[in-house]
C-alpha cells in the first residue's frame, strides 16, 4: 500500500493519469500530475511522480523519466504502483532482468495484482526463465480459474520444461470444461486438439496420441494435418499396413509430396532395389503427369536401369519446357558414373533434336516441337556450367539465346556461368540484360542487384532496387525498414571488398539490429497465441527465436564483421591525407595526372551524392515533423544513428568484434569458422587458455582444416616462446600441447602436415605460410610449394588460387612480383573467364547502368584523348 493517501480529488486525477497513459493521451496525463504535483501537502507523492516519469518516457524523455520514477521510489519504496512503473521503465530500455526484479518486488506489496503477474510471466517467457514462468502462471491460474488464458499458459509451461506427461494432463482438464459439439466445427477448440497432440507425441506417448486423434477427429478443422500425424504414429507403433493405406490416400491428395513416398516406402519396408522401383512403377501408372514419383527412383537406381529411368523423365521434362528440371538433378551430381549418363543421353538427345527434332533417331512417333532442344541446350548449359566448363556452357546458351532472345532464363543462366567462371561484372552485365527484358518483374530485379553487388556496383545495385521500393524514401533507408537482408549482406560484402569498412560495418550493425527487433516482436505474440489459440505455432516460434542467430544472415554479417575489426585492430586507419601522401611520392607524372583527374572526378562525384542525400534528409525531416503536428502525443524513442566514420575508428576493435562472436559460439558451434575467429581474436587478447579451448573445439570438427593448421602453428609457436605466463596456466597448456601436437617443434609440426597433405592446395598453401612465418629464409621454396598448379592437386579452384596470389602479392609469402605475374598467367590459362587472372592491362570500363545498355565514362574518354 502506499505510505501517502490522496483524498478523493486528488485520487479522482491519478486515475485519470491512469487513463490518459493507457490511451496514449500523455500530454493530458502530464496536466494532471502537474495539478497534483503543484499541491504543496502532494509535491512529492511518489505513484504521480513515478507516473509523471512513465509519461515522460513515453515522449521520449529518458532522462527526465529516470529521475521523477527513481524520486518517486525513494518517496514511497511499500508502492507496488512505483516498482511496476519502474519496472515497465526497466523494460522499454530492453533492461529485462532487471525489470524482473522490480515486477518480485511490486508483488511483496500487492501479491495478487493481476497486471503485474501478467508483465512478470511476459517478461519471464521472453527471458525464458521457465521455471520463474511456470510459477507465475500457477499463481495466474489460482487467481483466474475460469480464464482460458490461465490454463493454457499453465500448460505451456509444461511442455517447454519438457514435462509432456504434466501438461497433456493439464490440457485434457482444461478440455473437459469446453462446452464443444462433437458435430460442430470450432477452429479455437481444433487448434487446442491439435497442440494437445503435439504434446503426447512430443513426450513418446504413441499410442496414446493416436487415440486421441481417432476420438476428436471430426472436431479438428485441418483433416490433412490428422492424417499426416496418423501416418507418423501408425509408423511408430509398427502398425505397417494402416500406415501403407493412410501415405496412399496423402498421395491421393498430392502426387508431389516426397515425404509421402518416403512415409509409403517404411511403411511397405521393400528389401531391395526391384521392391524400391516396384512402389513408384505403381505409383507412374496411378498418377501418369507425376514427376516426384520418377524423379525419387534416379537417387537408388545404378546403371541400365538408372539410364531407362533418367531417359523417361527428362523426355517428359523437356517435352512440357520444364525450366527447374537441371535443380531437380542436381543432387546426382555427387555420383560420377550417374553424371556420365547424364552427359550422354542429353548430348544424344541434342544432336538428334538437330537432325530429325526426335529424342533418338529410331523414335517412332511425333516430330517434338523447335522448344524442345531449346531446354535440351538450356539443360546442357548448366550441366557444363556445373562441371567446370565454361566454354561448352557459354556454346550451348549463346546457341539457345541465338534461337530464343526473348527468354530471360537464358540470360539468368549465362550471367551464372560467367559468375562462376570468375568474371562478376560480365555476369552483371549479362543479369542487367535479363532484367531488361522484364522490367516489372520483383526476382529478376532483386536478382541483377545482388549480381552488381557482387561486382562491387553499390550505387547502381540501389538505383535498380529502387523500382520496387517506396517513392520519396531512399532506396537504402526503405530495405533497412523492410529488413531486407540478403541486400545488406551483400552491401556489407562489397564494401569490404573495396576497403570501405566503416560502410560495411554499418550493414553488420543493421544486420544484428534486425535480428534484436525480431527477438524483441516475440512481445507481441505471448498473449496473442493465447487469446486466439495458436498455440503450435506460438511454440515453434519460441523454438525458432531460441536458435535465431544461427540463421545465415547473421553468420554472414558476424563474419563479415568480425574480420573487418581484426583488421582495424591491426592495421588502425590512419589520417587519409598522410596516406595519400606516401603514395603519390612514388608515382610518375603521367600517372600522377591520371590519379588527381579520379580524385577531381570522385570529389565530384561525392559532392553530388552528399546534395542529393541532405535533400532527401530534408524532405524525410519534414515528413517527420509533418507527423509529430498531426500525432505529437505518439513520439518513439529514436535510436543512435549508425555513422560509418565512427564504426570504423572504434577504441576496442576486439571488444566489439566478440559481441558479434559470442552467439556464433552458442548456436553455430558446429561450425569451425566459429572457433577458428574465436582463436584469431583471444591470439591478439594473448589469452592463452580461451585460444587452447577454440583450437581444441575447431580441432573436433575438423583436425585436417588448413586454417586451423595455421592457428594450431601460430597457438604452439607462441606459448613455445611465452614467458610472463602464470605456473597453473602454463601446466595445463603444456599438457594439452603434448596431446595436441605430441612430442615435436613447430617446424617438425608443419612439415608433418605438409607431407600428410601435399597433394591439396589449401593445405599446400597454408604450410608455405607458416614456413614463412617461421623462417623468412624458406621464401624461395614456399612460394614454390603454394604456386604448384599441375593436374594431380585437388582443390584446384578459382577461389583458393586467388588465395595463393594474394599471398604472393600481399607479404605473407615473401613480396615477390615476378613470380606473382607467372602465377597469374598460369592460372589465366587455366581459368580464362576469370577477371582476378586477366593480364595488367586489362581494364573493364563498362559501365552497367540500369536501364539494360552500357557506356564508358565521357569524362574518362575525354582525358584519354
Amino acid at each position: 500500500m502506499p505510505s501517502v493517501t490522496l483524498p478523493a480529488k486528488e485520487n479522482a486525477l491519478f486515475k485519470r493519469i491512469l487513463k490518459c497513459y493507457e490511451h496514449k493521451q500523455y500530454r493530458h496525463g502530464l496536466k494532471f500530475c502537474k495539478q497534483i504535483l503543484s499541491n504543496s501537502k502532494y509535491a512529492e507523492h511518489g505513484e504521480t511522480l513515478a507516473m509523471k516519469g512513465l509519461t515522460l518516457n513515453c515522449l521520449g524523455k529518458k532522462e527526465d523519466a529516470y529521475e521523477y520514477v527513481r524520486r518517486g521510489l525513494r518517496n514511497d519504496l511499500k508502492s507496488h504502483v512505483c516498482w511496476h512503473v519502474y519496472g515497465l521503465l526497466q523494460r522499454s530500455d530492453k533492461k529485462y532482468d532487471e525489470a524482473i526484479k522490480c515486477y518480485r518486488n511490486a508483488l511483496k506489496w500487492d501479491k495478487d495484482n493481476l497486471q503485474i503477474l501478467r508483465d512478470l510471466s511476459l517478461l519471464q517467457i521472453q527471458m525464458r526463465d521457465l521455471e520463474g514462468y511456470r510459477e507465475t502462471r500457477y499463481q495466474l491460474l489460482q487467481l483466474r480459474p475460469a480464464q482460458r488464458a490461465s490454463w493454457i499458459g499453465y500448460a505451456i509451461a509444461y511442455h517447454l520444461l519438457e514435462d509432456y506427461d504434466m501438461a497433456s494432463k493439464i490440457l485434457e482438464e482444461f478440455r473437459k470444461t469446453q462446452q464443444a459439439s462433437p458435430d460442430k466445427i470450432d477452429y479455437e477448440y481444433s487448434e487446442l486438439l491439435l497442440y494437445q497432440n503435439q504434446v503426447l507425441r512430443e513426450g513418446g506417448m504413441y499410442r496414446e496420441a493416436l487415440e486421441h486423434l481417432d476420438n476428436h477427429e471430426k472436431q479438428i478443422c485441418d483433416k490433412l494435418a490428422v492424417e499426416e500425424c496418423q501416418g507418423e504414429l501408425m509408423l511408430q507403433l509398427n502398425r505397417l499396413k494402416e500406415a501403407a493405406e493412410v501415405y496412399r490416400r496423402l498421395l491421393e491428395r498430392n502426387p508431389e509430396n516426397w515425404a509421402y513416398y518416403e512415409g509409403l516406402e517404411k511403411a511397405l519396408r521393400p528389401v531391395n532395389a526391384e521392391e524400391r522401383l516396384g512402389v513408384y512403377e505403381n505409383a507412374w501408372t496411378k498418377y501418369p503427369k507425376g514427376l516426384v514419383p520418377r524423379r525419387l527412383p534416379l537417387n537408388f537406381l545404378s546403371g541400365e536401369k538408372f539410364r531407362e529411368v533418367l531417359d523417361k523423365y527428362l523426355r517428359i521434362n523437356f517435352s512440357k519446357g520444364c525450366p527447374p528440371v537441371f535443380t531437380t538433378l542436381k543432387s546426382l551430381y555427387n555420383d560420377k558414373e550417374k553424371v556420365s549418363i547424364l552427359e550422354e543421353l542429353v548430348v544424344g538427345y541434342e544432336t538428334s533434336l538437330k537432325s530429325c527434332n526426335l529424342f533418338n533417331p529410331n523414335d517412332d512417333g511425333n516430330l517434338e516441337p523447335p522448344t524442345t532442344r531449346l531446354w535440351v541446350q538450356y539443360f546442357l548449359a548448366q550441366h557444363y556450367d556445373r562441371i567446370g566448363q565454361p566454354s561448352l556452357a557459354l556454346e550451348y546458351i549463346n546457341a539457345a539465346i541465338e534461337s530464343t532472345p526473348t527468354l530471360i532464363e537464358l540470360f539468368l543462366v549465362k550471367a551464372k556461368i560467367y559468375k562462376h567462371a570468375g568474371n562478376i561484372k560480365e555476369a552483371a552485365k549479362w543479369m542487367d540484360e535479363a532484367q531488361a527484358l522484364d522490367t516489372a518483374d520483383r526476382f529478376i530485379n532483386s536478382k541483377c542487384a545482388k549480381y552488381m553487388l557482387k561486382a562491387n556496383l553499390v550505387k547502381e545495385a540501389e538505383e535498380m532496387c529502387s523500382k520496387f521500393t517506396r517513392e520519396g524514401t531512399a532506396a537504402v533507408d526503405n530495405l533497412n525498414e523492410m529488413q531486407c537482408m540478403w541486400f545488406q549482406t551483400e552491401c556489407a560484402l562489397a564494401y569490404q571488398s573495396m576497403n570501405k569498412y566503416g560502410e560495411s560495418l554499418k550493414k553488420c550493425h543493421e544486420i544484428e539490429r534486425h535480428f534484436a527487433e525480431i527477438t524483441d516482436d516475440q512481445f507481441d505474440f505471448h498473449t496473442y497465441c493465447m487469446r486466439k489459440m495458436t498455440l503450435r505455432s506460438y511454440v515453434d516460434l519460441l523454438k525458432l527465436e531460441d536458435v535465431l542467430r544461427c540463421h545465415p544472415f547473421y553468420f554472414k554479417a558476424a563474419k563479415v564483421a568480425i574480420e573487418i575489426y581484426l583488421k582495424l585492430h591491426d592495421h588502425p586507419l590512419t589520417d587519409e591525407n598522410k596516406e595519400l601522401e606516401a603514395d603519390t611520392a612514388n608515382l610518375s607524372d603521367k600517372e600522377l595526372k591520371k590519379l588527381r583527374n579520379k580524385q577531381r572526378r570522385a570529389q565530384k562525384k561525392a559532392q553530388l551524392e552528399e546534395e542529393k542525400r541532405n535533400a532527401e534528409k530534408e524532405k524525410q525531416l519534414k515528413n517527420q515533423r509533418k507527423k509529430k503536428e498531426e500525432d505529437e502525443e505518439e513520439i518513439g524513442t529514436q535510436k543512435e544513428e549508425l555513422v560509418p566514420e565512427k564504426l570504423a575508428k572504434v577504441d576496442s576493435p576486439l571488444e566489439e568484434a566478440i559481441k558479434f562472436l559470442t552467439p556464433l559460439k552458442t548456436l553455430v558451434k558446429n561450425r569451425i569458422e566459429t572457433h577458428l575467429f574465436a582463436f584469431e581474436i583471444y591470439y591478439r587478447k594473448e589469452k592463452f587458455l580461451l585460444m587452447l579451448q577454440s583450437v581444441k573445439r575447431a580441432f573436433a570438427i575438423d583436425p585436417d582444416n588448413p586454417w586451423l593448421h595455421e592457428c594450431l602453428f601460430r597457438f604452439f609457436k607462441s606459448v613455445s616462446e611465452s614467458k610472463n605466463v602464470p605456473d597453473a596456466v602454463q601446466t595445463v597448456l603444456t599438457q594439452q600441447m603434448s596431446r595436441l601436437f605430441g612430442e615435436t617443434n613447430p617446424k617438425s609440426f608443419n612439415e608433418a602436415f605438409l607431407n600428410k597433405h601435399l597433394n591439396s592446395i589449401p593445405h599446400r598453401l597454408a604450410a608455405a605460410k607458416m614456413m614463412c612465418y617461421n623462417d623468412p629464409s624458406t621464401q624461395k621454396r614456399a612460394v614454390e610449394l603454394a604456386s604448384g598448379l599441375d593436374e594431380f592437386l585437388s582443390h584446384r579452384g578459382i577461389q583458393i588460387c586467388v588465395k595463393v596470389l594474394e599471398a604472393v602479392r600481399d607479404g605473407n609469402l615473401g613480396v615477390c612480383k615476378e613470380t606473382a605475374e607467372a602465377y597469374r598467367a598460369q592460372c589465366h590459362k587455366i581459368f580464362p573467364y576469370a577477371l582476378a587472372f586477366m593480364p595488367p592491362g586489362y581494364e573493364d570500363d563498362v559501365k552497367i547502368t540500369v536501364n539494360g545498355d552500357s557506356a564508358t565514362e565521357p569524362e574518362e574518354l575525354t582525358n584519354e584523348i
